[in-house]
């Protein structure tokens, strides 16, 4: 059987300063289609992770293999044109004068031939609901809405990684209400594209596969969301909460209702049925 990994992380460390390791011995492994979450509290080694993966910063030991090849400085630029990485700050990155400018920037990049260009460009926004802006300033445009061309923007490359970066932290509760329904309408219908969230986001993780916990440059934990987030004892110990769902759901259970729900929408459910 051939081997499914899209992505595997063997014994991976990094220092700004050469003393301290931001990055300190990590190993995991993403199975192609596989939508991962990396939670941790802030300077736990999340984004400097997400920027050793797609080689913004280089390894100071450890190896990265994408589809079972190990990246090295002379392949880097293979790994490079197969992920693409949402920032935290989508002001950061545009470029263009409108959005359809913007979204197209990375296809002018790689020389797409012009003729086909528009049809990907309105493919895309249509895929993050952001037909109707194609025109517009991206600097009229809402946090949450700039956040959706950016992914778009993304997406367009065909990555076979797509990584975001505390793509939720700088938006508004509805914002951030309009791009987790992107990011899991993406991994529903693109069941090839491997989806890595770098949040501190609790709730958020909820929406992948598996959670990878960090703290202070180290793996501490990795599974299930159902495992992990509610292991109450260690997210504490690392200053994090249970999601809310869970947090409601403890309380529902002292009173006599049983729930194992993963959303909101399942505890409703589970509360009518216990009338």
């Amino acid at each position: 059987m051939p081997n499914m990994n899209k992505l595997e992380i063997k014994n991976l460390s990094f220092s700004y300063d050469n003393k301290s390791l931001v990055i300190d011995d990590i190993s995991f492994k993403v199975r192609k289609g596989q939508f991962i979450s990396i939670i941790g509290h802030n300077g736990s080694g999340k984004s400097t992770l997400a920027k050793l993966i797609v080689g913004l910063l280089d390894k100071k030991s450890g190896q990265i293999f994408f589809d079972d090849e190990e990246i090295t400085k002379k392949n880097m630029t293979k790994l490079q044109t197969k992920t693409a990485l949402v920032f935290q700050n989508p002001d950061n990155q545009f470029i263009g004068s409108t959005v359809e400018d913007d979204i197209a920037f990375g296809l002018e990049n790689r020389n797409f031939p012009p003729h086909l260009m528009q049809k990907e460009i309105e493919r895309f926004a249509d895929e993050v609901g952001m037909s109707d802006y194609l025109k517009k300033e991206p600097s009229n445009l809402s946090g949450g809405q700039k956040q959706r061309v950016a992914i778009a923007g993304a997406l367009i490359l065909r990555p076979e990684i797509l990584i975001l970066d505390e793509a939720t932290s700088m938006l508004d509760p509805k914002g951030k209400s309009t791009v987790r329904k992107v990011i899991s309408r993406i991994h529903r219908e693109n069941k090839d594209l491997t989806l890595i969230l770098i949040t501190h986001d609790i709730d958020e993780a909820l929406l992948s596969d598996e959670v990878l916990v960090l703290s202070r440059g180290k793996l501490v934990k990795k599974g299930p969301p159902r495992e992990v987030l509610r292991d109450e004892k260690m997210l504490h110990s690392l200053r994090l909460e249970m999601p809310f769902v869970y947090r409601f759901e403890k309380e529902l259970n002292k009173i006599g209702i049983k729930s194992q729900a993963q959303n909101i929408d399942q505890l409703v459910e589970d509360i009518w049925a216990s009338r």
